[in-house]
């Protein structure tokens, strides 16, 4: 099963949706007009906005604001994509080039500048200081996380649990958000805001988990990047911590992981020595007890199709292997 099947019901809004973004990404200026379009028809699951219209469906939607809290977290999404690109020097998304490929870093990073500066204003339509509170903490948050990975490139001693907050930040925070924020403007009770917002950010961190396990397993033209790029890139994520309790993938990962040019000459010694161990089989795991958690948030959530279908989302994610 593809994953839009799953909410294929809300093709309807996710049209609304997408004109939101194709107006919201307006610019007076021809290439900050023309890179926020590339990206927007760059595509993507819109998993954000789909999430904001589940959760919104556990109460009495206000169509309009669920539209614009959507619209708004999809923005936020696609500005910190531009922003990532500039960062790790991201040549292809998708298998499409970059903003930053297309236009170079000063226009990428003042496009990324250009969307955020949109959603904000988009929000702005919602009067519920609630929705702004809670956005601008995860927005704070997201941008700590950004130095945080900067800040930890190659560095291969660093504790675990600092992958755990990055991955939190840098994924289950906006997707949790999303869910937290489609449930408040339907006016849901505290508990399933509540709820919602467990099964959010346990989904957003498997989610993650598994991303980066597919960078190790995944081909480059699944991945539209090269495979262990992440690695590549000085980003030391699950799979990398499994695989250094092995002494000897340890030692080649010390030798190498200490500059960007370093790790391409090395990576395929590298990614062959962390399949010999059980890295990935150990990585999964952690992503299914995230899945786990999110399914039991679900537990005591009236029935209807917006519960069943986030049940299914759970389990695809769960599944998925490309």
């Amino acid at each position: 099963m593809k994953l839009a099947k799953a909410y294929g019901f809300l093709k309807k809004d996710l049209y609304i949706i997408e004109e939101a973004l194709k107006d919201a990404i307006q610019a007076e200026h021809p290439i900050l007009r023309q890179a926020s379009t590339q990206l927007l028809e760059a595509g993507g699951k819109r998993i954000r906005p789909v999430f904001v219209l589940l959760a919104s469906q556990l109460g009495v939607s206000d169509m309009q604001k669920v539209i614009e809290v959507a619209t708004t977290l999809e923005l936020i999404h696609m500005a910190t994509l531009v922003h990532d690109d500039v960062i790790d020097d991201s040549e292809l998304r998708r298998g499409k080039p970059t903003i930053k490929k297309t236009y170079g870093n000063k226009v990428a990073m003042y496009t990324g500048d250009y969307i955020l500066a949109r959603s904000l204003e988009q929000i702005s339509k919602v009067k519920d200081p609630r929705v702004h509170d809670i956005l601008s903490k995860s927005l704070v948050e997201v941008c700590v996380g950004e130095i945080e990975q900067i800040k930890d490139q190659y560095n291969i001693d660093q504790a675990i649990h600092t992958y755990f907050k990055r991955i939190k930040r840098k994924t289950a925070l906006l997707i949790a958000t999303s869910c937290q924020l489609g449930a408040i403007v339907s006016g849901a009770s505290d508990e399933v805001v509540h709820k919602m917002y467990t099964y959010g950010y346990c989904i957003g961190m498997s989610y993650q988990i598994i991303d980066d396990i597919l960078d190790f397993t995944a081909t480059e033209d699944e991945l539209g990047k090269p495979t262990g790029n992440d690695l590549v890139q000085g980003n030391i994520t699950l799979p990398v911590f499994f695989a250094k309790k092995d002494p000897n993938f340890k030692q080649l990962l010390k030798k190498h992981c200490v500059n960007e040019e370093e790790m391409k000459e090395h990576i395929q010694p590298i990614l062959q020595a962390l399949h010999q161990t059980n890295a990935i089989e150990d990585s999964y795991k952690i992503s299914e007890k995230y899945l786990d958690r999110a399914l039991e948030a679900l537990d005591d959530i009236p029935s209807s199709r917006a519960k069943k279908t986030l049940y299914n989302i759970a389990t695809y994610i769960g599944a998925r292997r490309s």
